[in-house]
């Protein structure tokens, strides 16, 4: 038996970690922790978020996608998985670079969140003043 080949990208998000495969010559089905991408993602817009990576590059459909993500919620692991797969097809056809940087789905979104001080409720809010 032939091995399928495959390119891999990895994207992160928040606390949320993603791997992207891209099998070529598949049928474009996208499955997400060993379920379909349309049950993991049932939130509106993060299955559109996933998939605009494929579809800026004109392969939705032509491939099939086999993701692992990890940590963070729902959002930040549909970022995740969205910079994978432009990771992968970006190693898959290195032409799409300039497609994929314009719709900037190749940067990391460095936003993080920040750490709770001492002192303080959370990272900046200060606990009520009083004067008496």
């Amino acid at each position: 038996m032939a091995e399928q080949t495959y390119h891999e990208g990895i994207g992160r998000r928040k606390r949320s970690t993603a791997r992207a495969r891209v099998y070529s010559g598949g049928t474009g089905t996208i499955t997400v922790n060993d379920k379909p991408a349309e049950g993991y993602f049932s939130r509106l817009g993060d299955l559109d978020k996933v998939r605009q990576p494929l579809v800026l590059t004109g392969y939705d459909g032509k491939l099939d996608v086999t993701v692992r993500v990890s940590g963070g919620g729902v959002t930040g692991q549909a970022d995740a998985t969205r910079h994978a797969l432009a990771r992968a097809l970006l190693k898959l056809n290195p032409e799409s670079r300039l497609v994929l940087r314009q719709a900037s789905v190749l940067t990391r979104d460095a936003r993080v969140k920040e750490r709770k001080k001492p002192g303080l409720k959370r990272a900046r809010k200060a606990p009520t003043y009083t004067k008496r």
